[in-house]
């Protein structure tokens, strides 16, 4: 059961100004500052194609495309400078970050914002005339927010552009909304400010509930709540938040050893760290080291080994469904798949709803058709199970979810 911090749930609730950048409202990109740490000294402006919002960029923009990054401020306030010391330092490494809320704006911001941010940018990148045009790469798209706005993070993250969520001194206020950890299926990163941050129960909690097999990384920061976000450059969080953006957006894999193995970067310093499924590559972690040395060959006979006709079935496998809710006109369901007594590379899962449901979305799976009879495959980073391994996958779907039949084939 997830342990509700009454005080979190309050600022995640309220507009909370967490950060203060001293600029003039209405500012043009001449008039603001420049800066950040980063080779591309970087400014904010505003678009009027993407009303409230406050667009942070270098300010000279250079050759090499710009990774797409959405922010959700703190407090989900509409002041889209509330972190913007963090933010410019981002983009002063070039990246295209983009807050929720106008510069110095007021009242407060909602999830669909960050999906309003990726459409504008990958509008701009194909506009002609635009100052993005084929300057972004919109194949890379990290989701993030801070307290409130992680939740805001959290509802936007199964968009199929995402490449990456990041999650800021927040978690889930109800066991409720964990269906929206079950349908996560690209990696993710935590950064927190340590047993002192009212948030870190509700992080932890979903820590433990990510779908098995998931990318995802920890990092807790002793700093309470509020973070680093106003210090220059965002202090240790914006350093840490660049490290993992170039690794994730940019295939930096010098930075991405910040995060992954025993001796990582990060497992060195300060932060407390945890870590699951994580490769500098991206891959699916080795279950064994491979050999260290070839192992010995042998000759080849000098007749022909008599030949064995190849098994006609395919690796065994089970499917059980579960429906996990159940409310009026929908539900969300999961599906286990369990490999028999060999061995799986891939598998696929083939279900049948009954009439009036549909999917609408899929977690930890690969889904053709949405209605009827519908096949689920196996993601890149659970295909290949041992035998009597076990993983899962999720959906939400309309309609009525009992009724609906599993069967499970392996390859």
């Amino acid at each position: 059961m997830r342990r509700r911090s009454k005080i979190y749930a309050g600022l995640v609730t309220v507009v909370v100004p967490v950060a203060s950048v001293i600029m003039m409202l209405g500012a043009t990109p001449a008039d603001a500052a420049v800066g950040g740490s980063g080779p591309y000294p970087a400014d904010y402006e505003t678009s009027t194609s993407l009303a409230n919002h406050t667009i942070f960029r270098p300010q000279t923009l250079p050759s090499e495309r710009l990774p797409i990054f959405v922010w959700g401020n703190g407090g989900c306030s509409a002041n889209g400078l509330s972190q913007g010391n963090f933010l410019r330092e981002i983009a002063s490494h070039g990246f295209l970050a983009i807050a929720n809320g106008a510069p110095n704006g007021s009242g407060s911001t909602t999830s669909q914002m960050l999906t309003q941010s990726i459409d504008w940018a990958v509008a701009e990148n194909s506009r002609q005339g635009s100052r993005y045009f084929n300057k972004l790469d919109t194949t890379k798209v990290a989701v993030a927010g801070f307290s409130c706005g992680g939740l805001e993070a959290y509802a936007v993250s199964g968009d199929p552009r995402v490449t990456t969520t990041g999650i800021f001194s927040s978690g889930l206020l109800n066991d409720a909304d964990d269906y929206q950890l079950r349908r996560l299926t690209k990696p993710i990163a935590y950064f927190v400010g340590g047993p002192s941050d009212i948030a870190y129960p509700n992080a932890i909690d979903d820590w433990g509930k990510l779908p098995a097999g998931l990318p995802a990384f920890m990092g807790n920061l002793n700093v309470g709540h509020g973070g680093t976000y106003d210090q220059p450059n965002g202090g240790e969080f914006g350093r840490v938040a660049v490290l993992y953006l170039k690794w994730r957006l940019k295939g930096d894999t010098t930075a991405g050893a910040n995060f992954v193995g025993s001796d990582c970067g990060l497992c060195r310093s300060q932060w407390t760290v945890q870590q699951k499924n994580l490769t500098l590559d991206g891959g699916t972690p080795p279950t064994t080291p491979p050999p260290t040395t070839p192992p010995p060959t042998t000759p080849p006979p000098t007749t022909p080994p008599p030949t064995t006709p190849p098994p006609t079935g395919t690796p065994a496998c089970t499917a059980v469904y579960s429906v996990q809710d159940q409310w009026n006109g929908g539900f969300v369901a999961t599906v286990t798949v369990t490999a028999g007594t060999s061995a799986l590379t891939g598998w696929r899962v083939t279900l049948t709803l009954p009439s009036g449901a549909s999917v609408s979305s899929v977690w930890n799976g690969v889904a053709s058709g949405t209605s009827g009879t519908i096949t689920v495959a196996n993601q890149s980073y659970n295909g290949r199970l041992a035998a009597g391994q076990t993983t899962s996958f999720g959906f939400q779907g309309t309609g009525n979810g009992s009724g609906t039949t599993a069967a499970c084939a392996g390859s």
